[in-house]
Order: C-alpha cells, then structure tokens, then sequence
C-alpha cells in the first residue's frame, strides 16, 4: 500500500493503488482526479510549464486615453495619437494602465512599449481603421510565416517585456469584403474579377524566402495585398492578454512571434474572414491558452514555426503550450498544428475543451509535407468533447498541399489522446504518413467515437495503439480503428 503524499510542484496530491489524485482545473474550479501513473507523468511537464508561467505585473498608475484628446463616438477623429501619447507617458514613467474607458474610440495602429498594460473598460470599443496607408511605415513581422516588412498589426509590439491587452472591451478590426478580405482574391470575399489581390506578392515572397533573399530587402506594403493580423507581439516576454473581444480581423487574431510567457486567458474571437485563425503561438515557448472562446473563419488555435526554408533558417520551435477549458465552435480545426511548421513543435497539452460545430471540420489536426518538413512531438490530449464536426475528429496529414514534394519529410511522434468523447463525424481517424517516413505512435485511451460514417483511413501509421476504444453506439472497434 502507499502512503499518501503531496508534491504541489508536479501537481499530485495523493498515489493510491489506483493511480495519482491530480488537482486540475476545469472551467475554473479545482477538482480533484485519479488518473493512472502513466497519465501522471505525461503530464508532469505541463505542471513544469504552469510552474514557470505568470502574468506580468503592472503599476498602479493609470493613463486615460481622454487626457490626452482622445475624443469617444467621433468616427472621424482618429484617437491613435492620444492612446500612442498614453503609452508612451505610460511606459517613460515606469509602466501601468493605458485606460480606454467605455465608449467607441476609432484608431489606426496601437504599437505597445514594455510594462504598459492597455485596458478596455467594459463597454468599450476601439474601432481599427481601415486604409492601409494608416499601418506604414512598414514594421519587422511574419506573413504567414515567412519574415519580410509588411503593414504594421493593427496592435504591434516588438521587442517588449512586459505588456498587456486587457478588460472587457472589443477590439473590432472592422474587416469585412469592402476592407481587407477582398485581397485574399476569392468571390466569396468580396473580390471581383480585375480587382487587386495578394496572389502575386506572396507568390514574390515565397521565392524570396525560397532563395534566401536578405529579410531587409523583402519591403512590401502599399500594392501587394498582403494583409496585417490583429495582434501582433514579436520577439516579446510576458505577455498577457485577456478578457477582451476580438473580431473582424484582416488576417489572423492572435500572432505572438518569438515570445516567451504569454497568458491568453478569457478572450472571446468571433471573425469569420479568410484566414481569421483564432490564436497562432508562433516559434513561441511557454504558452497558456485558457478559458477563452473561438468562432472563427479558419484554424481556432493554430500552432506554428516557420514556413520552409525560412521557418528552418529561424529555427526556433513552438514548445510547451497549454490548452485548456476552451470552447471552439467555428473554424477549419479545433487545435492545430501546422502547417507553416518547419522550426517543429513539442510538448504541447490541450484538456477540458469543447468542440462543437456543423461548421467545425476537424476537433485535431496536424498538417504538413516533406516541403514543410518539422519535428513534432509529444502532444498531449485529454478530456476533450467534441459534438459534430464536418471531416475528421484527428487528422494527421504528411499529403498536405504540395504533399510528397520535398526533402523534408516531417517526424510527427508520441501522439496521446486519452478520454476524448464525439458525437458526430465522417470520419474518426483520418491518419496519412509517407511510405519512407510513417507517423509513430498514436495512442487513444478511453475515446468513444459516436456517429460515425465512415471507417478511418490509416495509412503509413507505425505503433498505433487503441486502448478502450469504442465507436457507433459501443461497438468495439478493430485494430485500425474501424467499426466492427
């Protein structure tokens, strides 16, 4: 028999014959849970993680936006000047709270400097512009995922310390098929045949990345068509940002680059645009993604690196991020990893979620080629519930895009999925790696998949393992995961 013990640093508060009694979180309450002890120590490195992660600490000083002429309700009075007076006040003096108080403010770009915390209070808006010549000059950045000069982020902030976005207010980027969703150069987005699009500066891009053109010579900006995110820091620690309302965005959301200990917690992204990921923790480490809510027009949460030749020549991976007690309704995945994924993935944990959504495709997804390459490993996931989604519950694809075509082939390993409960698919697994470079070790413990349509395709899949695995009202599945 053993002897109760209490390790508050792994996060174990008891061993028994039976497993550990892990305290967790769900939905904001502890709870206590006897999970096995090889769940325990799967996830001793997300107890690590948690160890290290802290919101930044601000000042008590208080900036308000008013005091320095920012005018509320006034869509023809640009207010960025008053809130870039703040911040700047705000940071000289030592740091604290940029206020924008309750009412609509419309601004152009919101560049933060270290230990400044801006605050929406409840009932605020701040309306971003929509003429791109307001976010030039062109700032340091990454378009999907390759380093060049671009338009600013509509809130940028480059090697900071320290810095917030938070309250209850909204972020409205204001982007719809008359401003910046055109340029993505599809009908459905407003474009017109004969209408500008990004099409030939990203195809521009992608040869210059390809053929190690100096990042100081890849300017773009005023007609290329290559649309900014939402928010923006790069190469930045301590970051928080919570609470607040996103939508409308041109691009992605949320696109912290080179960032170490960022907080995303209680932020609620609804944009429906092309390309409007959720949250994409970019080349970052140590990453909390919690209690927020996704309704998006792609990837909820996508989890990035690079994109080939310049995401290795960076080559700083995403690694120790947490995901947990989120809810994604709309968006081409759930949690994602991919696929601009060159500088690799590791140790990622994504618990207590909800995925549910006709509109959803997929719950979890991996999406890569042997041009993308990446090493991704060690993804952990537990207690998800996923009610319908459109495609697959996991997807891991090496056929992505331009599929077998480079000399990259990607590793993806050590892949567990414990307690995961569907009820609606086409498929459950849908599992693609290459013939010369199979997928090792997918492990699902416990899963039920419920109204399923089709067996799972498997294909080049090494050490898979299904342990209490149930699918279509029960049935037992086979070794490949298909009903019986």
């Amino acid at each position: 028999m053993f002897k109760a013990m209490k390790t508050p640093w792994f996060g174990i508060t008891a061993l028994s014959l039976a497993g550990f009694a892990l305290s967790v979180q769900v939905q904001g309450e502890t709870k206590e849970r006897v999970v096995s002890q090889e769940e325990a120590y799967e996830w001793l490195v997300a107890d690590e993680i948690m160890e290290r992660i802290a919101a930044p600490e601000f000042r008590d000083a208080v900036y308000d936006i008013r005091e320095y002429g920012a005018k509320e309700g006034e869509e023809n009075v640009d207010a960025g000047d008053a809130i870039a007076e703040a911040i700047e006040a705000c940071h000289s003096a030592g740091g604290g709270k940029v206020l924008v108080p309750a009412g609509t403010y419309y601004t152009g770009p919101i560049h933060l400097l270290s230990n400044v915390n801006l605050h929406l209070e409840e009932g605020a808006t701040l309306k971003f512009s929509t003429d791109p010549k307001d976010y030039l000059p062109a700032v340091f950045t990454r378009w999907e995922g390759v380093e060049l000069y671009n338009y600013s982020a509509l809130i940028y902030a480059y090697d900071q310390q320290n810095i917030g976005i938070t309250g209850k207010g909204v972020l409205d980027g204001q982007a719809g098929d008359d401003a910046w969703w055109s340029w993505k150069g599809r009908s459905e987005w407003g474009w017109e045949e004969g209408m500008p699009h990004q099409g030939p500066a990203r195809a521009r891009l992608m040869e210059q990345a390809e053929a190690g053109v100096p990042v100081e010579e890849r300017v773009y900006g005023e007609g290329d068509y290559l649309r900014p995110n939402l928010i923006q820091p790069y190469k930045c620690e301590n970051v928080l940002i919570e609470g607040v309302t996103v939508k409308n965005s041109p691009m992605w959301n949320l696109n912290p680059v080179l960032c170490r200990n960022v907080i995303v917690r209680g932020v609620n992204i609804s944009s429906h645009g092309p390309n409007n990921d959720g949250c994409n923790p970019e080349s970052s480490k140590d990453v909390l993604i919690e209690d927020c809510m996704f309704d998006t027009g792609d990837d909820c949460i996508a989890i990035k690196s690079g994109r080939n030749n310049d995401g290795r020549r960076v080559n700083v991976p995403s690694e120790n991020i947490i995901v947990r007690n989120s809810n994604m309704a709309e968006g081409h995945g759930g949690v994602v990893i991919g696929s601009e994924i060159s500088g690799g993935v590791r140790n990622v944990f994504v618990e207590n979620c909800e995925m549910n959504s006709p509109h959803l495709e997929r719950a979890l997804r991996i999406k890569t080629n042997s041009i993308r390459g990446g090493l991704i490993e060690n993804i952990f996931v537990r207690d998800v519930q996923v009610g319908s989604v459109a495609d697959s519950v996991i997807k891991v694809n090496f056929l992505y895009e331009e599929g077998d075509a480079g000399d990259f082939a990607p590793v993806v390993r050590n892949i567990v999925v414990r307690r995961l409960v569907s009820a609606k698919s086409k498929y459950a697994l849908f599992v693609k790696g290459y013939e010369h470079t199979p997928i090792t070790g997918l492990h699902l413990i416990d899963c039920q998949f419920e109204g399923v349509e089709k067996p799972s395709v498997l294909l080049n899949i090494q050490e898979l393992q299904l342990d209490g695995v149930l699918m279509n009202t029960g049935a037992k599945t086979d070794s490949w995961g298909n009903p019986l």
